[in-house]
Parts: C-alpha cells; structure tokens; sequence
C-alpha cells in the first residue's frame, strides 16, 4: 500500500481533500459505495437539479460528489469544525453553487443561519452519532421542517443491533484486524490525521480550536435503523427505511 504520510499539504485543498478520503476509508472502506447509493436516490426521488443540505459537511465529501454528478445542484453544507470547514471553503472557493455555514447543530437556532427556509434533499455520512438520542430525536423534528413535501433526508451512520451479539463481535474482530493492518501498511488512521493537521501552518490554529470545541470525541450513541426510522416518522416524516447496508453501517432514507 502506498504511505499517504505527508510533512505538510499547505494549502493544497486538493491533497487535504485526498488525505480526508483515505483516512475515512481506513474506517469504511464501502464508503464511495454508500455515496453511490445516497445519490442514486437523491436523483430517484428529487431529480438531478437538487437544492442540498450537506448536514456536518466536514470538508463537503458529499458536496464534492454531489457536483460532480449533478452539475445543476446548489449545496449548503453546515458544520461547527473550524479546520474541516477551512478545507471546504477551499476545496469551493468561488464555485457560487456552495455555501458553506459554521453552527452548531445542538443550538436550537442553527437553522436561522440558512440561506434557505426549505431544501429538496439533507444529507449527511458518518456524523449524528456523535449526538445522544434526546438531541438527535430534537434534530430530526428540525429537519423534518426543513425538507420539502415530497423531499428526502439520507443518513449514513454507525448503526448499532444490540439483538444480535455473536455477529457484532465477529464483524468488528475482522473489521479492527485489517485496519491495523492498513496502518501497519502505512495508511493514516484518525489521530495520525489529526496529528498532521495540527502541525500544518495552514491548519494548525484551526486544528486547535476544533479540539476545543469538541475534544478528541464526542459522547455519542449508537441506535438502532429501527430507533432512527421510527422517530423520524414521529418527527414529520411520512416514510423511512434502510437502502443500504454494510455489517455495522446503515444508509437510511426518509421521505416527507
């Protein structure tokens, strides 16, 4: 495996981007494969000029794909991380199809910071499990204001069965046996990235208020597809299922 280690990628939104995707795959590595999926539903259910929520953008992952496919979509991608959103506003500087937002998703006003009161689609990957149920429960009765009648909100997350303890433990025993493989091949996990960032002059400061903000890890949970689609029907959505699935990860769709 090619080492992806790098003393500094500067300004080089290009590289960070690059970098992103491959610490991210260390992770999933099903993750284009679940992009795929969330897009061909995006266009199944609301065409392919979509108004886009990008909830937790990050570095905008799905907004970059978003574009790339659907050259007519508009893209609001909102986080509170200060070093990834320094690489988003990078990675789209000047492109008048994106704007980029800083809020917090547990302020119950973040959704004043909008530029638009409804969206076709909400997107978002690998994010809302770093909220607890009750503010998750509380984000997705927002959401269910904010996508239009007719419109989708697609989430791809960490999404635990408690009901089934013997194939959880075999999966995640295979799954950590090859990530510490791929590091011992040279591929940047999670604090290795960090730690890279932290010491880029671009992305240093950034870096360190992002770890202010949020410390090395959220206190999240885990809940369920079940969990997740019976409260977003609670919430405003008409219907909401799985479309995907990986042994420990879910892309559910919910419809307004």
């Amino acid at each position: 495996m090619t080492d992806t280690r790098t003393e500094s990628l500067g300004a080089d939104w290009g590289a960070w981007q690059e970098s992103w995707d491959r610490q991210q795959e260390w992770y999933m590595p099903d993750r284009e494969e679940r992009f795929r999926i969330m897009l061909d539903m995006v266009e199944a259910c609301v065409g392919t000029a979509p108004r886009v929520l990008d909830l937790a953008c990050g570095t905008g992952s799905i907004t970059a794909r978003l574009l790339a496919r659907f050259p007519g979509a508009t893209s609001t991608g909102v986080d509170l991380d200060p070093a990834l959103l320094t690489i988003a506003r990078g990675t789209f500087a000047g492109d008048d199809r994106v704007t980029l937002v800083a809020a917090d998703l547990r302020d119950p006003e973040w959704t004043a910071r909008l530029p638009h009161d409804t969206y076709d689609a909400v997107l978002t990957a690998t994010a809302l499990h770093w909220l607890r149920r009750e503010p998750l429960a509380g984000l997705y009765g927002q959401l269910a204001e904010l996508v239009r009648y007719g419109g989708v909100f697609l989430n791809a997350d960490h999404m635990a069965d408690d009901t089934t303890p013997r194939i959880n433990a075999a999966e995640s025993a295979l799954r950590h046996a090859r990530r510490d493989q791929a590091v011992r091949d040279g591929a940047l996990d999670w604090a290795e990235w960090w730690r890279l960032a932290a010491e880029d002059p671009v992305l240093a400061e950034p870096t360190a208020r992002r770890f202010e903000i949020y410390g090395s890890h959220a206190d999240g949970e885990l809940p369920s597809a079940a969990w997740h689609a019976r409260v977003l029907r609670e919430k405003g959505f008409e219907e909401a299922r799985p479309v995907w699935c990986s042994p420990s990860d879910t892309l559910l769709l919910a419809l307004k």
